[in-house]
């Protein structure tokens, strides 16, 4: 994609699409999502790395449930980022996020990434452009690492949703019983920074772009849902898995 301009980019589903439509097709592609996840751990030659960005209440817990929620535990982790600790702190920005990169054979989702570091940080002042621009080469030269010597395929999704569409959802958060458990009073003052948000995501997505990244209108889960499952299906057919034969080798690390 090469407009990245956030304000122009629709939040919702093309007009052309059903729901129920839409919805058949991820149940589908869920299923045939399992026998590729079990294909996957049991070649052991790629990794598979989902990165989920959004502003709060995009949706990323959401969809790690419906599409990576049927999988086989033993072959799928999730990590969420957060406020660094102490520990980690001190050490370099990279250090919280390359020690939970995914092994061979399994799929990894980070909820939240190392993308934190040029956003949040950018968006309250704590990290200026220069520092930023030295994070995102760092960040290129990780990504690069993992795909050239660990065979890893990454994934980059931004979960697009509109203004409209976060403040219904932060406000069920105060309402609904069920939903009062992920309320956060700072992210109704997070959600007023949408503009500079924007532009540092930006800023991300023109630097940061290999792979580049998938912008997702957010604001119907179901085509969410079915755009991260889709693109995942597609990746994992295109790396041509085999089962291991009785005769065949595991593979090497390296």
């Amino acid at each position: 994609m090469s407009n990245y301009n956030l304000k122009e980019i629709d939040t919702r589903a093309p007009k052309d699409v059903e729901k129920k439509h839409i919805k058949e097709a991820t149940e589908k592609i869920v299923d045939d999502l399992n026998e590729l996840q079990n294909l996957l751990y049991a070649e052991g030659k790629h990794a598979i790395l989902v990165v989920l960005q959004g502003m709060d209440a995009s949706g990323k817990d959401g969809a790690i449930l419906n599409v990576f929620g049927r999988m086989n535990l033993q072959g799928v982790d999730v990590v969420s980022f957060k406020v660094p600790t102490a520990e980690e702190l001190s050490h370099d920005f990279l250090w919280r996020i390359h020690k939970n990169a995914p092994a061979k054979g399994r799929i990894q989702i980070f909820n939240r990434s190392h993308y934190e570091d040029i956003l949040v940080t950018r968006v309250h002042g704590w990290c200026d452009y220069d520092l930023a621009k030295k994070r995102m080469q760092a960040i290129n030269d990780f990504e690069k690492l993992l795909q050239k010597h660990n065979c890893t395929q990454i994934l980059k999704f931004y979960l697009h949703t509109s203004e409209k569409e976060q403040q219904e959802r932060l406000q069920e958060r105060v309402t609904n019983p069920q939903k009062m458990w992920k309320y956060n009073e700072r992210d109704f003052e997070e959600a007023k920074l949408r503009s500079k948000y924007y532009e540092m995501y930006q800023d991300c997505f023109k630097n940061c772009n290999n792979p580049e990244w998938i912008i997702v209108p957010s604001d119907q889960n179901w085509y969410k849902e079915y755009v991260i499952a889709k693109t995942l299906r597609d990746t994992l057919k295109k790396l041509d898995m085999k089962y291991p034969s009785l005769a065949s080798e595991k593979p090497k690390s390296e």
